[in-house]
């Protein structure tokens, strides 16, 4: 028998985390995510409560008047448009800046009396222009929602959502199982708890574009959380025929597998909605395309905290609850205990019907092959 001792340095923990060998336990430290979730749910669900949602005109009705910001001021224009109506505005805000720059107004329902009112004592007070440069009514624009579309709006925002999480649940549980949909399910909906709260905590617009980026987000949460649950599903195939390692460490294994891949997805997917930001609404100032940016920002770091540390494990609390997978992790418990040494030889094996053990120098790997021939002409690998 040839012996063959090949010595490689070792991985500081970036390399590891990269070669998917970081090591770290995510799944022992499962009741410190879950006290942390808790939190966020809590202070999501007590922000939602007290604060509210700050809904768009698209949800609750009502009328939006625009005008170039150029150098006013929103307390002015306000008193103007208070002064010519009768109605105090609900919000007056800048989007946008340089010449870009549109000022909002936001109030309830007006009728059209009132919006040419407003429309000439804006005019009259501030000569707006429009983009010919020429100083003109008609560059104060306005439109108008009215209740009954706000409350249909409303409802087939809420229809989407219950479609969405159904459909998601369907094909997790026939492409995967139905343990892995239920903690999919759980994690997706704590996920859009978390988002609201957020919204409402800092009083976010709530927008139809933001219900758009909202679904956007939530589908790129379950694809995270797929990926990552397909390599469980890897992992564990066969592993109630073996008594080598829990199912929980199994999971465990696929998460530190494809934490990289989450991690670079996520930040890959977050530079366009940055620049979507700084492009569309710094620079030109498109309302729509900010609230759009702005939840698939906040959604995709939420998401991978998600698909990385809540959602396998809940899905592995969720299987220990079965009977078959209660049985295996105790038969491995009670074969480890009778067998100190087990645990130490788990990854004995290697490929290509060699044997790998562990020698007594630090960084080192000997492979032994049954015989020369197969060692002779044989570039011999191995990634500790």
């Amino acid at each position: 028998m040839t012996t063959i001792d090949t010595t490689v340095p070792r991985m500081n923990f970036f390399d590891r985390l990269y070669t998917g060998e970081g090591g770290i336990d995510f799944i022992s430290r499962s009741r410190l995510w879950y006290w942390i979730t808790a939190a966020l749910v809590a202070l999501s669900i007590a922000a939602v409560g007290l604060r509210g949602f700050d809904m768009s005109i698209d949800f609750e009705g009502g009328t939006k008047m625009s005008l170039p910001a150029a150098e006013l001021s929103t307390e002015e224009v306000t008193q103007t448009f208070e002064e010519a109506t009768g109605v105090t505005p609900e919000l007056t805000q800048v989007v946008g800046s340089g010449s870009t720059a549109t000022l909002e107004i936001n109030s309830q329902r007006l009728s059209e009396d009132q919006i040419q009112q407003a429309r000439l004592a804006l005019f009259e007070a501030y000569q707006p222009k429009d983009a010919a440069g020429k100083a003109t009514p008609d560059a104060v624009g306005d439109s108008t929602v009215s209740e009954s579309w706000g409350s249909t709006i409303t409802k087939r925002m809420l229809i989407s959502m219950v479609v969405f999480l159904v459909l998601a649940f369907v094909y997790i549980a026939a492409r995967l199982k139905r343990e892995m949909a239920a903690a999919a399910m759980i994690a997706l909906i704590i996920d859009a708890v978390v988002i609201a709260g957020i919204y409402a905590l800092f009083g976010f617009e709530v927008s139809p574009a933001a219900i758009i980026g909202l679904l956007t987000v939530l589908s790129f949460s379950i694809y995270d959380t797929v990926i990552v649950f397909d390599k469980v599903r890897e992992n564990t195939a066969g592993i109630m025929g073996s008594r080598t390692q829990t199912y929980g460490e199994a999971a465990n294994a696929a998460v530190n597998q494809t934490v990289m891949r989450s991690i670079s997805t996520s930040v890959i997917s977050a530079l366009p909605i940055v620049a979507l930001m700084v492009v569309a609404v710094w620079m030109l100032g498109v309302g729509d395309l900010k609230d759009l940016a702005l939840i698939q920002l906040i959604g995709v770091i939420e998401g991978v905290f998600s698909s990385i540390f809540l959602a396998t494990p809940i899905l592995v609390s969720i299987a220990n609850r079965t009977e078959e997978v209660r049985r295996h992790n105790e038969e491995v418990e009670r074969y480890r205990a009778s067998n100190p040494g087990a645990a130490a030889s788990v990854s004995a094996r290697a490929s290509l019907e060699g044997e790998t053990t562990h020698t007594a120098g630090q960084g080192a790997r000997v492979v032994r092959f049954p015989n020369a021939a197969e060692a002779e002409g044989r570039n011999v690998t191995w990634r500790p």
